[in-house]
């Protein structure tokens, strides 16, 4: 009679079903709901201002005043006399972000896993993350404190005799590109390890079993069982990461920029910064920011494309 019961019993629409659902999940859509309330507020309602790109817009002037201008300020960006020279330098230092500052963390993930002293681990963790917290203008007071004329280094060199004279390394266009790499590296390796170290804490434990049965040391384990297993996270992050390649920054270029080093520092962001904003130019810096950030989508596509074909791993 039971079976019997269950059996005559009207199944509920998918509509019931899925207010069932909602409601067992509501804290799950509340977090998610604020989330996207969020990106929706301060990431999609801001692109309407897109549209000052195509006018002359005039601080002070009502927008609908604006003369429509077309690509006017995109041509006047490209035939720049410095394009290619702030093109290079965006490309440099984003490449050596995409290189050196992109394996440093993966790297350093891998070394903290190996670490047996549980306390030393955790010592060793809490400080590798406290440089992301730091700003930049405290990252480029402990760099001018450094490697200033005055600076610790060039004390140490000159008191042991290694150098008559102090050398401008803040003022050295060969050794700018090093040094803001360094410090990149220095504030983010930490805090660009703890999403490497979650995948590796999710590796089947069996696997490193099976290493050490079939004779694999620690290397070995890393490089045949840890590596390939956290792969498909770094090629998503490295997808993302593809995205930022044109977008440099310009705290520490300006921070530490000096008229001498200018040829190295100037990249896309300190030029719309110096050029555009500072000067009221409104319409080339939205043009100069949307320009950047259609060959960024460009980019990320096809890293995606070529990453679903070649590994079968992909964003979307």
């Amino acid at each position: 009679m039971a079976a019997q019961a269950t059996s005559t019993r009207p199944s509920r629409s998918r509509f019931e079903r899925g207010v069932a659902r909602f409601k067992r999940e509501s804290g799950l859509w509340i977090i998610c709901g604020v989330a996207l309330a969020h990106l929706f507020i301060f990431a999609y309602i801001p692109m309407a201002g897109i549209a000052i790109a195509f006018v002359n817009f005039v601080p002070g002037r009502d927008f609908f005043d604006s003369p429509f201008v077309g690509l006017q300020f995109f041509r006047q960006f490209l035939a720049l006399p410095d394009f290619m020279r702030i093109l290079r330098n965006t490309l440099v230092i984003s490449g050596l972000n995409m290189t050196i500052g992109f394996v440093a963390p993966i790297i350093f993930a891998l070394l903290l896993t190996e670490l047996t002293h549980k306390h030393y681990k955790k010592i060793v963790q809490t400080i590798s993350y406290l440089p992301h917290f730091v700003s930049w203008v405290v990252v480029a007071s402990i760099m001018t404190t450094l490697l200033g004329h005055q600076g610790v280094i060039n004390e140490l060199l000159q008191r042991f005799g290694f150098t008559d004279s102090a050398i401008p390394f803040l003022n050295s266009q060969q050794l700018f590109w090093p040094i803001m790499i360094t410090a990149n590296v220095w504030k983010g390796v930490g805090w660009g390890a703890i999403i490497y170290l979650g995948a590796i804490a999710g590796v089947d434990q069996e696997l490193y079993q099976a290493g050490a049965v079939d004779g694999l040391g620690r290397f070995g384990r890393v490089w045949h069982v840890t590596i390939p297993a956290i792969m498909p996270t770094v090629i998503l992050l490295f997808i993302l990461g593809i995205g930022n390649i044109l977008s440099t920054g310009f705290e520490y270029q300006l921070l530490i920029g000096t008229p001498l080093t200018r040829e190295r520092y100037e990249v896309v962001d300190t030029f719309v910064f110096r050029y555009g904003i500072m000067l009221g130019r409104f319409s080339f810096a939205a043009a100069a920011g949307l320009m950047r950030s259609v060959i960024a989508l460009i980019l990320v596509l096809t890293a995606n494309f070529v990453a679903k074909k070649a590994a079968d791993i992909s964003i979307i």
